[in-house]
């Protein structure tokens, strides 16, 4: 929205913001891989663990490269696009939070040694994130087009970005599809 506005100042502040948490996100991330057992007797493989683990990461350090370069470059998204951006990225955001919610569920699975209605129940929200994967994929299609028809108005540097920020946004539902793949993995296992 502070993009939409031109409203920098603001999106320094949020990249600012954003930056700090990215931050805290790789410092717990380090805090984990420390204390992460390397014991045979670990309820889940530490590899499936710490793959999991990287693709959290991905999704924070891409949300921190998205909002660098519009930043960066001061990057106006063309007013023909915020609407269909503003439904792809909120969309991109939904895949993240599903992911999230499902891996909360880690520790359940464990207690309940990856079987019976838990198990069930993380399936289902892995199903959601496919189902919410595959909205975003299909919006950004769409949001493409809508820049092909209009990027013979721009200047061609700024197209270039636009699609490489669409690519970017649409990698933050990739990789968290990706998480939930890995999941889905750890309990098949």
């Amino acid at each position: 929205e502070a993009v939409f506005a031109n409203n920098w100042e603001e999106a320094a502040r949020i990249q600012n913001d954003l930056g700090d948490i990215e931050h805290d996100a790789d410092n717990i991330k380090n805090e984990i891989r420390l204390h992460l057992p390397s014991s045979l007797f670990m309820p889940v493989d530490r590899r499936d663990v710490l793959e999991v683990l990287d693709l959290q990461d991905h999704i924070a350090n891409r949300a921190k490269d998205i909002s660098g370069l519009i930043l960066g470059r001061k990057m106006s998204i063309p007013a023909a696009l915020h609407e269909t951006y503003t439904k792809f990225l909120t969309r991109c955001i939904d895949a993240a939070r599903q992911a999230q919610v499902a891996i909360n569920q880690l520790d359940e699975l464990v207690v309940t040694g990856f079987r019976g209605d838990e198990v069930t129940r993380v399936k289902a929200m892995i199903e959601e994130l496919h189902v919410i994967e595959d909205d975003t994929d299909t919006i950004q299609i769409g949001l493409r087009a809508q820049l092909y028809a209009i990027e013979a108005e721009l200047p061609p540097v700024d197209v270039m970005f636009i699609y490489e920020i669409i690519k970017w946004t649409g990698d933050l539902a990739d990789t968290a599809q990706s998480t939930g793949n890995r999941l889905q993995l750890m309990l098949a296992k």
